[in-house]
Parts: structure tokens; C-alpha cells; sequence
């Protein structure tokens, strides 16, 4: 028995030191964490439980028959985080640059498979140099059969992915399908094909990092929903973000005890909206003023920043927010602000997660780019989002609610449960002048001072129609409300939809305008 106990203590202390200590500390020298550091990092200390420990590679091509490095590229199993169950992968770039071979594929199956069937989170961490060329298209097999589980996991466990390092070609659309990701600036980045290959056939000449890498993908393409400074930032980001997340679609996100009091008013909130409707604020300045203690995890910070998503808590309950932001392109929806809200909605249906709607919007961006790249279809992504979700949803009107973007931001006809108007609620097909010019056209033009009859008429169209009243005397507002009370009032309509249970009608699935 001691040499059988020798030999089980030899073979994982080999899986322990991945591949040596050479290529550890080249790891290290980029900047780097090992995927067992950052498993450590993630976990509660102590609670990792290791699956696949002892798995090798089968090939014999190429002279793999004399490379096996017990665990194979990837580190999997399960732990705590805050004390709350999850599954974890880490790829290990010492070993074989972390590239996917059919049995790195088998370990990440596996335990995409047992947490759908325990219903608990999984996280990735991506490193890895892509597909192990020597194994062909048994490597290529792996990646589908990943995809087929990120997919069928899709809404049923949260799926995490954090870019540690390369993930290139096939590798990027396991990270896609999951609902967020986390990059980390400098030593990570994303692309289907890398610069080289850019030079070649576009003959652009292109780096790693303006290519793919973190701060591109947060800010232009989207693709990152977080862009982190350090790997131990990202590590911190994905506690954070979980502590909101129920463990499955059929558990309710955590509750936790709140200190902030749910009557607590801030008088800030009733001067917050400046008296010119053209004049700018930061509706950050409006959620954060709201939600319990002022935390607001924000998603896609960077990008599509006409739009404000991210998680927050009212009264101890995890909400989602998504929020028009006047302060930048005045809070238009445009084709990346509908994209990027259409899912961060989604998201929260699929995980009980109530949303709350902050509301100023002037409609939908104009402009031959926009119609011709598809803001129609794009727009229509939100509408849809929002009609399909079946969670608590509540609106708050503060300003502007115009035309089409009045419909689509959770308004009463598309199933918002609760609606309030702040008394600065401009609700109107459209704008007080836009419409004036329109309707009084004949009278303005045969007037002898225009200038005076177009004013008066906004003036007149403003206090019959630019305000919050016809539509709560139409029962479309719930009730018009003091900016100040805003806070009690959501957390009492939240304490009142926590029963709720709404459904769609029975079908395999719906068809977004994708």
C-alpha cells in the first residue's frame, strides 16, 4: 500500500507543476497568473475539489505518445465562492500553450454536463493558444461539443467566461454564447483571425491588441462586457457579478440584509432635471441615488454608452437596470444601445432578475447609417426583450418618453407592471416643436411673427401634451410621483411583484429579429 500511495502522490504532484517550472515562470514573466493561482484566487480557500486530475491525451501523432502531462491543458472542478457552489475551468497555458485536445474537450464537457444537472454556475478561464493542431479534427470535434453544451446550458446555469490570455479562431465562440465576459487589458485579447491573417487578406496592417484586444472589445465590437486592469481584478469582478445571480433559472437571485433605509429619500432627485429639455444629466447620478448604498455593478461600461445596463439591489432584492443615458447622444436608442439592452434584458428574464427601466429618450437615432445597417431589426431586438420578459418590470419615466422609444422602453402596453412618471415626464409622439411645425404648419407660416406664433403653440402643445397627465389620466402612468420618493416607491412595488407569475404562450421558442 505505501508504494501504491508513493506512485498516486508522484502523479499528481507532476499534474500540480503543469509544464515545469520553465514555463511557469514564463507565465509569470507576462504578467500572468497560472490557472491554478487563479483557481485558488477564485475559490473560497480550501473548497476546490479537482475532476480529471489524472487525464492525459490519447494522441500518438507528431510524438505526443511521449508528451503526457497529467490534467492535459486544463484545470476542472468544482468550489465555493462566497460560500455558494460553482464549477470552474482554467486552461494551463504551460501545457501545450493550453491548446484544446479531445480529452481537454471530454473535461470541460463533463463539467458543463453535471452543472446543468446539479443547477449551479460555471466559470471558464480561457488561456489557451487554440485548437492542438496535432490532433486534428478530434480537436475540432472538442470545440462543437463545448458549443452544444454552452448553448443547451444557455438560461438554464449562468455562464461565466474570463479571457486570461489568447483565445483565437474557434476558441472565441465558447466565450460568445456564455452570458458575460471579463478581459483583462495588455495580456488578453479575442479574434477569429489574428493580425497575420488580417495582413494577408485585407493587407491591413493590425496589432493583437487594437485587433482584439480588451479595451477593443469593451468599447467598439462589444464582444467584453468588462475590460479589466489585472487578473486579480477580473477574478474580484466575477464574485461580484455572481452575488446578484441566482444559482439557476429556477432559484431566486440571493437576498442579503439591507442597511439603507427602503424610505430613505434624496432630495437631490427633484432638481436633478435641468429646466431645458435640450440640457444634459447623468442619469448614473439618478441609480445610484436610488439603489441600496449607492452600488451599482454596471455592465458594458464602455460600450454603447447611450445606454446605461448593470446590477444593483433595492431593498436587499437583486434588480437589473437599464437606464437611457441623456448625457450621451442625448440618450437616443441606436442600433449597439438596443443590442447591448435587448440582452442585458434577456439575461435577467432567464434568471428571475426584476428590471428596472429609467426612462429619457427622444427615439431612435436618425441617419442613412443606421437604417441601412439595420436599426429597424435592431430596434426591434429591444421591443422584443422586453415584451418577452416575464419578471417584475418596472419603468420610471424622468423626462423625455417620445414616439416609437415611449413603446419600446417597457411601457404599459408591453406588459410593465408598475409605471411612474417623475412631474418632468415629457410623454408625446414626439417633440413639442416637431410636432407643432407639423399640425400647425398653415397657421405658423400665414402668421406675420412666426417666430412668436411657433412659440406660442410649443407653449400650448408643451402643458396639453408634453407632460405625464394625459397618460396617467389614460391609466399608462400608475401614478406620477415625486423625483424624491422614487427609492420607497420602487422597493414597495418590488415587495408587491414578488409573487408574480406571468407566461407566454405555449411554443418551442420565439423568433427575435435576430
Amino acid at each position: 500500500m505505501k508504494n501504491k500511495l508513493e506512485q498516486l502522490a508522484k502523479r499528481k504532484e507532476k499534474a500540480l507543476h503543469g509544464g515545469g517550472e520553465h514555463r511557469i515562470a514564463d507565465q509569470h514573466r507576462k504578467g500572468k497568473l497560472t490557472a491554478r493561482e487563479r483557481v485558488e484566487l477564485l475559490l473560497d480557500e480550501g473548497s476546490f475539489e479537482e475532476i480529471g486530475m489524472l487525464v492525459t491525451h490519447r494522441a500518438t501523432d507528431f510524438g505526443l505518445e511521449k508528451q503526457r502531462i497529467p490534467g492535459d491543458g486544463v484545470v476542472t472542478g468544482h468550489g465555493r465562492i462566497n460560500g455558494r457552489e460553482v464549477f470552474v475551468y482554467s486552461q494551463d497555458f504551460t501545457v501545450f500553450g493550453g491548446s484544446l485536445s479531445g480529452t481537454q474537450a471530454e473535461k470541460i464537457c463533463k463539467i458543463l454536463d453535471m452543472a446543468m444537472k446539479v443547477g449551479i454556475p460555471v466559470i471558464g478561464l480561457n488561456d489557451s493558444g487554440g485548437a492542438r493542431i496535432q490532433e486534428g479534427v478530434v480537436s475540432l470535434g472538442g470545440y462543437a461539443d463545448i458549443f452544444l453544451r454552452n448553448t443547451l446550458a444557455s438560461g438554464v446555469v449562468p455562464q461565466i467566461s474570463a479571457i486570461m490570455g489568447p483565445c483565437a479562431g474557434g476558441a472565441v465562440y465558447s466565450p460568445a454564447i456564455t452570458d458575460f465576459i471579463y478581459m483583462v487589458k495588455n495580456t488578453s485579447y479575442m479574434f477569429v483571425t489574428g493580425p497575420n491573417v488580417v495582413k494577408t487578406v485585407t493587407h491591413e496592417e493590425v496589432s493583437s491588441e487594437s485587433l482584439g484586444g480588451a479595451e477593443t472589445h469593451a468599447s467598439k465590437s462589444g464582444v467584453a462586457h468588462f475590460a479589466c486592469e489585472s487578473e486579480v481584478e477580473c477574478l474580484d469582478g466575477i464574485k461580484r457579478l455572481l452575488s446578484f445571480l441566482p444559482q439557476n433559472n429556477q432559484d431566486d437571485p440571493p437576498r442579503v440584509l439591507c442597511t439603507d433605509p427602503a424610505e430613505r429619500r434624496d432630495e437631490r432627485l427633484n432638481s436633478i432635471v435641468p429646466e431645458l429639455s435640450s440640457k444634459p444629466y447623468d442619469m448614473k447620478e439618478v441609480v445610484h441615488a436610488v439603489v441600496d448604498d449607492g452600488d451599482f455593478y454596471e455592465v458594458h461600461r464602455e460600450y454603447a454608452q447611450n445606454i446605461v445596463v448593470g446590477f444593483a439591489r433595492l431593498g436587499g432584492r437583486s434588480v437589473g437596470i437599464v437606464a437611457n443615458q441623456p448625457a450621451v447622444l442625448a440618450g437616443v436608442l441606436d442600433i449597439e444601445a438596443s443590442v447591448k439592452a435587448a440582452r442585458f434584458i434577456r439575461f435577467c428574464d432567464a434568471f428571475n432578475v426584476p428590471v428596472i427601466t429609467f426612462e429619457d429618450v427622444p427615439g431612435f437615432l436618425p441617419g442613412t447609417d443606421q437604417e441601412w445597417r439595420g436599426i429597424i431589426t435592431n430596434g426591434a431586438k429591444l421591443l422584443y426583450a422586453y415584451c418577452e420578459a416575464t419578471v417584475p418590470k418596472i419603468t420610471v419615466i424622468t423626462r423625455k418618453a417620445y414616439g416609437g422609444a415611449y413603446c419600446v422602453m417597457n411601457s404599459k402596453h408591453i406588459r410593465g407592471d408598475i409605471n411612474f412618471a417623475w412631474p418632468t415626464a415629457e410623454i408625446a409622439v414626439m417633440g413639442p416643436k416637431g410636432a407643432v411645425e407639423i399640425i400647425f404648419k398653415k397657421e405658423i407660416d400665414a402668421a406675420e411673427d412666426k417666430a412668436a406664433a411657433l412659440d406660442a403653440k410649443v407653449q400650448e402643445y408643451t402643458e396639453k401634451f408634453a407632460s405625464p397627465y394625459i397618460a396617467a389620466e389614460r391609466g399608462y402612468v400608475d401614478d406620477v410621483i415625486e423625483p424624491r420618493d422614487t427609492r420607497p416607491k420602487l422597493i414597495r412595488a418590488l415587495e408587491m411583484l414578488e409573487t408574480k407569475v406571468d407566461r407566454n404562450p405555449k411554443r418551442k421558442h420565439g423568433n427575435i429579429p435576430l
